[in-house]
């Protein structure tokens, strides 16, 4: 399994690695297991995806938001691998929260477009498990927040 090729072949070039906005740090490496806090839906280009999916933004888009948070992990990866994802072992878990109306149900939908490009991009070994969940607000208004946590080499 070829990651870079992968992420060639999708079209994704990796952001540079977001820095954490808060008294905490983006990534934390316990033993063989990375810890990558939350990662919130801000595409490449700085735009921020934000709204409540149900009622200021659609299904689609909160896939997209998803997406972008997918990305930013993907980043966040990298830079703890020292840019040498081959050093993934598995995806563990990714947890999604989606800020959404109270009668929005399809949160499984929205974070699939994390758990969908996860698997595109590192094979079976991004296979994980995982949580979406409902919120009322999330930081600056993002659309999508996920956590996740990883087996490296």
């Amino acid at each position: 399994m070829n990651i870079q090729k992968n992420l060639e072949n999708l079209k994704i070039v990796l952001p540079k690695a977001p820095a954490p906005v808060g008294s905490y740090t983006a990534f934390k490496k316990v033993g063989n297991f990375l810890y990558i806090s939350g990662q919130i839906s801000l595409e490449a280009n700085g735009n921020l995806i934000k709204g409540k999916v149900g009622s200021e933004i659609s299904l689609e888009d909160g896939k997209r938001a998803a997406e972008a948070c997918c990305i930013n992990i993907i980043s966040q990866l990298n830079k703890a691998c020292e840019n040498d994802l081959s050093k993934v072992k598995s995806c563990i878990q990714l947890a999604g929260y989606v800020n959404s109306t109270d009668d929005f149900i399809d949160q499984p939908k929205v974070i699939n477009g994390a758990s969908e490009l996860m698997t595109k991009v590192f094979g079976d070994i991004g296979i994980h498990t995982r949580s979406a969940v409902s919120s009322n607000s999330l930081p600056l208004g993002a659309a999508v927040e996920i956590v996740s946590i990883f087996e490296i080499n």
